[in-house]
Formats: structure tokens, C-alpha cells, sequence
């Protein structure tokens, strides 16, 4: 095919692919946070920490990420991050067939002075694996690449909750 014949073929694509209302994730603002600034009190090293600065980095344009919590407008604090594998079924010999990856995640966000702004959120997240003793190496990477998954699943559900949770105004909270 002739490059002029490529670069229009390319160019009614484009045109076709803009006029059905396409947009990229996170392309139409839904993502952005109603905050100005924000710090994640997590460990630099957690990665649900890593993965929520990249979002927050990468969609919402409007929201800072501070290092100091307190001059930051919102503060993100986690109450429970639960990981649980547990047994789903057995075969007739007793070897295990199918493990259950569980996920429990709570979080909460506060001010600068520790009042509330969002209520505890609990996210509860499950997958279920199959395991054979034939190819444990392989069913150990599955695995690694469902917990890894569930994390991206994880952030994505703290955004879009984050960013459709009206945050109450702490100011007219009653004094715990």
C-alpha cells in the first residue's frame, strides 16, 4: 500500500475513532479530586502509596500531593489493609484445588486537624485461583499477577470513590 494511501487510511481512522465519542479513561475529569492538596500518610515503600500518587499524578491535574501533613487540605489515612489465602476446595485425595485470594482495605480522609472529612470506606475484593501440584511455578506467578490485579483494582475504586464522596465540611462537624 502507497504511503499517501496509508497516511489517509491513518487520518479517516482517527476521524472516525473521534467522531463515535471515544475518550481515553479519565480523559472527560471524572478522576479529579475536590482537593487542592492531599498527603497519603503510607510508607514511601507501600504500594498502594506508589500506585495512588501515579493516579493522582497522571489524572487529576487540580490536586498537589504534599509531603506535610499538615498543610495539606485532605489527608489520607488507612485503617485496615487485610490479605488473606485461604482454602476454597479439596480434591478426593485431600490436595488442595482452588485457593481464595481475599482483600479487605479501609480507609478514611482527615484534615489538618484530624476531623473527618470522608467516612471510613470499606473496599472487600475476592479472587478465586485454581492450583494444581503439577505447576506450582506457575500457579505462583497466577497468583502474584491476581494480587497485583486486585491493587489496581483497589486504586481505582479509592479514586472514584474519592473523587464522588461529597466531603462533609469538618467545620460544622460536632466535636467527637
Amino acid at each position: 500500500m502507497p504511503y499517501p494511501l496509508r497516511a489517509l487510511f491513518a487520518l479517516l481512522l482517527a476521524l472516525l475513532v473521534a467522531g463515535c465519542g471515544f475518550q481515553l479513561r479519565g480523559a472527560n475529569g471524572s478522576s479529579t479530586l475536590p482537593y487542592r492538596t492531599l498527603h497519603i500518610a503510607l510508607p514511601e515503600t507501600s504500594e498502594v502509596r506508589i500506585w495512588l500518587e501515579r493516579y493522582i499524578q497522571g489524572s487529576s491535574a487540580s490536586t498537589r500531593l504534599l509531603t506535610d501533613p499538615k498543610a495539606a487540605e485532605a489527608v489520607f489515612v488507612q485503617l485496615d489493609d487485610n490479605r488473606q489465602k485461604s482454602i476454597l476446595s479439596v480434591n478426593a485425595q485431600g490436595r488442595v484445588r482452588e485457593y481464595r485470594l481475599q482483600l479487605n482495605y479501609s480507609f478514611r480522609l482527615v484534615n489538618a486537624e484530624g476531623r473527618e472529612i470522608v467516612s471510613p470506606v470499606d473496599i472487600v475484593m475476592t479472587r478465586d485461583i485454581s492450583f494444581n501440584d503439577s505447576q506450582v511455578l506457575a500457579k505462583d506467578i497466577e497468583e502474584n499477577l491476581l494480587w497485583r490485579d486486585m491493587n489496581n483494582d483497589l486504586v481505582n475504586q479509592i479514586m472514584r470513590r474519592l473523587s464522588l464522596i461529597k466531603p462533609k465540611d469538618p467545620s460544622t462537624a460536632a466535636e467527637d
